[in-house]
């Protein structure tokens, strides 16, 4: 049974930092690309971040360029999401989701397969 599981949420006051962290099991998603979205109350889920398979490209969205990095361990099974500067508009539940195929789109997370359960990342002014 696959399982993404997200750590590292929190509470952090406007400027701060935190890193999210996503462990995956079940199967191997080395050859797959991986992401980072999240969804605020009342909205719909968004991109974050992406990273294809080997690590050597990454996507952001325009809201967090420069400001979050996403990182990957293929053979640890493992992405990561450092975010800088934090804003209270980055409030939101923050899901990590992994592709079953190579689709060549990242930023859709219809063409993700896999979802964790989301970890929670308050901002607070």
């Amino acid at each position: 049974q696959v399982q993404l599981v997200e750590s590292g949420g929190g509470l952090v006051q406007a400027g701060g930092s935190l890193r999210l962290s996503c462990a995956a099991s079940g199967r191997t998603f080395s050859r797959y690309a991986m992401g980072w979205f999240r969804q605020a109350p009342g909205k719909e889920r968004e991109f974050v971040a992406a990273s294809s398979w080997s690590g050597g490209s990454t996507y952001y969205a325009d809201s967090v360029k420069g400001r979050f990095t996403i990182s990957r361990d293929s053979a640890q099974n493992t992405i990561g999401l450092q975010m800088n500067s934090l804003k209270p508009e980055d409030t939101a539940i923050y899901y990590c989701a992994a592709q079953g195929s190579n689709t060549g789109i990242y930023h859709s997370p219809h063409t993700y397969n896999y979802w964790g359960q989301g970890t929670q990342v308050t901002v607070s002014s």
